[in-house]
């Protein structure tokens, strides 16, 4: 029977391994040192693996005949200053594609996944009696602008590694408490579309509006109207969000500005609404623009993440190696969350299950001090880092564990 249990060697590796991680963060797609640092990790345990994906490492743990399963994590970070007083604070700074030099923190917790999946392939190396089939570790870059997955699979991870029979994942999250996890069925994560939209107008003297296309007016009802998509194009039984999140136009009070920039992100659940959504937008903002007489927009697509669904059945089997594992007050049944995730391309690219769930990072007791993404941002390293490895530790036995194994 497979054990996640830690010796204090091995905690004592999980917590140096991540507090490493934590003061050394890269963006997405330039994680050279973290790649490097898990690459020594998996031949220290005599784990055979390659590059993929550019910044992307694979380690594959063979072990006799049986099951092939996947198991993500992910390893970027964020252009945030970290201001968490932590001794092992980021000082990392990184560039980013347009030049521009920032700070690098941790701020989504892809530390605490690195540590934990490392403790657990530690954990399964050394019972190797007790499990037989194939681990695919996939330690993937560039998450957070959702390039990662797509480069590793255009990479050729699935002809380069064995096909597993289903993929795992898993991610902190501080709304949920320390040494819990939250796991859902069916949609888990939104399917997300970030875009540009440049407005051309014509410039003149404030003064003098005649003579001018205003963007900054023509902007202005693009935003407003876009609001009706969700609550006038969609049924209310429908989630979806359509979000404004910059609007750039102008350098002086009486000049109407030649150009306006808008950004939006928007949020759905399925294929089918996202491009009823996309065209609605399309739609929106070409015929705002014929009616101000401005000359057509530009729509420029800059981020799009997959769908991320929960496979119902494979999830009911990760739910009872968890609650198993963890015990049943400990594993609590999550709303699908509007936030997004590439994890998902990297099963629905070979059609095959996926399954990732959410592990708490502080106390019950107390309030979360930051949510990710802020620079307050730092789990409690106990028991978060502990759960886990126990959760990929116990799920992946479920599937491997010579003491029988459960199907769907």
């Amino acid at each position: 029977m497979l054990s996640a249990t830690l010796t204090d060697p091995a905690r004592d590796r999980l917590h140096e391994t991540y507090k490493h991680l934590h003061r050394h963060p890269e963006l997405s797609m330039q994680e050279h040192r973290t790649a490097e640092f898990i690459e020594a990790r998996l031949t220290e345990l005599n784990i055979e693996h390659f590059r993929c994906g550019g910044t992307g490492v694979v380690g594959v743990l063979r072990n006799g005949d049986g099951p092939v399963v996947g198991f993500r994590a992910d390893t970027d970070g964020l252009p945030i200053q970290e201001d968490t007083g932590a001794e092992y604070s980021s000082t990392a700074t990184g560039t980013l594609k347009d030049g521009t030099d920032v700070p690098v923190m941790h701020g989504c917790g892809h530390d605490t996944h690195v540590a934990a999946a490392l403790a657990a392939a530690e954990l399964l190396t050394e019972q190797r009696g007790d499990w037989a089939g194939t681990i695919v570790w996939i330690f993937q870059p560039g998450e957070e602008t959702a390039e990662g997955a797509v480069a590793m699979v255009d990479d050729g991870l699935w002809d380069r590694a064995p096909k597993p029979e289903v993929v795992l994942g898993q991610h902190v999250f501080p709304a949920a408490p320390a040494g819990s996890i939250g796991l859902a069925s069916g949609p888990t994560m939104a399917l997300a579309d970030s875009l540009r939209i440049t407005l051309h107008g014509k410039q003149s003297h404030g003064s003098q509006p005649q003579d001018s296309i205003d963007p900054i007016v023509l902007g202005a009802h693009i935003v407003t109207r876009l609001q009706t998509i969700v609550s006038r194009e969609l049924p209310p039984q429908t989630p979806a969000v359509v979000t404004c999140g910059t609007f750039h136009a102008g350098l002086k009070e009486n000049i109407i500005p030649a150009s306006a920039e808008i950004t939006l992100n928007i949020r759905t659940l399925t294929p089918e609404v996202r491009e009823q959504v996309l065209a609605a937008i399309t739609r929106i903002v070409n015929a705002e623009a014929a009616a101000s007489a401005a000359p057509a927009p530009k729509i420029e697509e800059l981020t799009r993440f997959p769908r991320l669904y929960n496979d119902p059945e494979h999830t009911e089997l990760v739910r009872s190696a968890l609650v198993a594992e963890l015990g049943d007050a400990q594993v609590e049944t999550m709303p699908t969350a509007m936030g997004s995730e590439d994890f998902g391309h990297l099963a629905d690219s070979i059609g095959v299950p996926g399954v990732y769930w959410f592990f708490g990072a502080y106390p019950a007791d107390r309030p979360a001090p930051a949510v990710n993404h802020s620079p307050f941002f730092l789990p409690d390293i106990e028991p978060t880092l502990t759960t886990g490895v126990r959760a990929a530790v116990s799920t992946l036995g479920h599937y491997l564990s010579k003491g029988g194994r459960s199907t769907p």
